[in-house]
């Protein structure tokens, strides 16, 4: 599904990725294959980060939400290996363990403020 917007929750362990327009949205989980429990790079968050990156293709707004630095980690990463994907990173904010449905809401709600919902995803 090609979206105009999409959140994503992360942590070091696991991704939402909601993707949504004002219609439609489409939930995927990411889950990490490191069995680390703290925080800092592993081998693993290259293949973690890649499959986040391949959820989001496509999609023109995105925003990262999440406790502690996994976002900023995928930020950083997205900077370095995914350009098309952090030019589409718009902002990133704190956000403890919300509900899919919360994160929809969320978004929704920093989106009609960053650009009122007023672009047509099927036509943009």
């Amino acid at each position: 599904m090609t979206t105009f917007h999409a959140v994503v929750w992360l942590d070091h362990s696991e991704a939402h990725v909601l993707m949504f327009d004002r219609e439609h949205m489409e939930a995927q989980r990411v889950k990490s294959r490191s069995h680390h429990k703290h925080q800092g790079k592993t081998v693993d968050d290259v293949a973690f980060y890649a499959t986040i990156a391949e959820a989001l293709a496509g999609t023109r707004e995105v925003l990262l939400t999440g406790p502690g630095l996994a976002r900023t980690n995928f930020r950083d990463w997205c900077n370095s290996h995914q350009k098309a994907i952090a030019g589409v990173i718009v902002d990133s904010i704190a956000a403890d363990h919300p509900t899919d449905a919360q994160l929809v809401a969320l978004a929704r709600q920093y989106f009609k403020k960053f650009d009122n919902l007023a672009a047509d995803p099927s036509v943009a």
